[in-house]
């Protein structure tokens, strides 16, 4: 092999790490990608929907970092969420798990859930009907009622229910620890959130495990099609959710 030859190809795998090195900053330390596999968080996010979450909101965890590497605790620059933030966060039973929720309650706070309504701090937040909308429920897509709730600081977001008789629509007084958060999906029936403390439940969030805040939409599709009827893909494009922000 020539010279040149060798030099050519140095350069190319040069160029190559070099671009690899800069896709896992941009990882690191800006934006990282998900999707949405569930209807946890409907009407806000649907399942499909591809978004951006920034990982400099709320500092730096191990978590952070690809492989999460167990070099250092706790979190630099951290800052605690704002309350109504759309958070990733590692599932806290399972750190390989990416969870996707609400953050609801902040460290001190009482949350509480009372026939079907919030309350924080014990003060019940205000929810306005807002007609109804369609959610899948185990591949079947049922009615809901939809309402605008009004967190404490003025957030204002959707959730969807379908009464104010279920499972989880009464619960403890539950009191956020420091150091840990309380997040609850949108789709307050059909949740597995920190409503939950033990099983399949979510419970306290620890500060360390969040990854950051979901940003925007950048993608979303509907595939209710076989995989091979490819003349059906740009009719299963949500366009209208493209580059969207998330409230």
């Amino acid at each position: 092999m020539s010279t040149r030859s060798t030099g050519t190809l140095l350069e190319n795998v040069k160029t190559v790490v070099y671009a690899g090195l800069i896709a896992i900053g941009i990882r690191t330390i800006a934006f990282e990608p998900f999707n949405i596999p569930s209807a946890s968080m409907v009407p806000t996010l649907l399942i499909g929907d591809y978004l951006f979450v920034s990982k400099y909101s709320y500092g730096y965890s191990k978590y952070s970092l690809p492989l999460s590497p167990n070099i250092f605790s706790g979190r630099i620059f951290g800052k605690l969420p704002t309350r109504g933030d759309v958070a990733v966060f590692k599932y806290p039973r399972d750190p390989s798990i990416d969870y996707i929720k609400r953050i609801i309650g902040l460290p001190g706070d009482h949350v509480q859930m009372k026939a079907g309504q919030l309350y924080i701090n014990g003060t019940q937040v205000q929810r306005t009907p807002d007609g109804d909308g369609i959610a899948d429920s185990e591949g079947v897509r049922v009615m809901l009622k939809r309402y605008i709730e009004t967190l404490p600081n003025g957030k204002k977001h959707p959730i969807f229910k379908i009464s104010d008789h279920e499972q989880l629509d009464d619960t403890p007084d539950y009191l956020v620890p420091e150091g840990y958060v309380f997040a609850m999906g949108d789709n307050r029936d059909n949740s597995a959130d920190s409503r939950i403390m033990n099983g399949s439940g979510v419970g306290f969030i620890p500060l360390e495990n969040l990854v950051g805040r979901a940003e925007f939409v950048f993608f979303s599709i509907d595939a209710t099609s076989p995989w091979w009827q490819f003349w059906e893909w740009p009719f299963e494009i949500r366009w209208s959710r493209l580059i969207s922000g998330i409230n």
